[in-house]
């Protein structure tokens, strides 16, 4: 499970058969406690709920291709979930 906020949403050009009602939303990837890691990622919403500043859990390459429906569609990221709130342990 990764973690991400989601930063914006994208507008393809063309829609590749089986991904033509999945949101792509623009994330920017957190550290467990959440601080940005790495660049923004494109992530295809499988829960179609996701919005502007929420934090979501996600997944990358085969994983997030048999998050969908249908599945193997090619998306290197999807979004699995919505996150309501994140608790640290110290010392985990």
């Amino acid at each position: 499970m990764l973690l991400g906020k989601v930063i914006g949403k994208v507008v393809p050009c063309e829609v590749y058969k089986g991904l033509e009602s999945v949101p792509l939303l623009w994330v920017q990837p957190l550290t467990r406690d959440l601080k940005k890691k790495g660049t923004p990622i494109v992530c295809a919403d499988g829960t179609r709920m996701a919005g502007p500043d929420e934090l979501v859990y996600y997944e990358g390459g085969r994983e997030a291709a048999m998050a969908l429906d249908p599945w193997f569609v090619p998306v290197d990221h999807a979004i699995i979930g919505i996150v309501d709130d994140v608790h640290v342990n110290e010392g985990d």
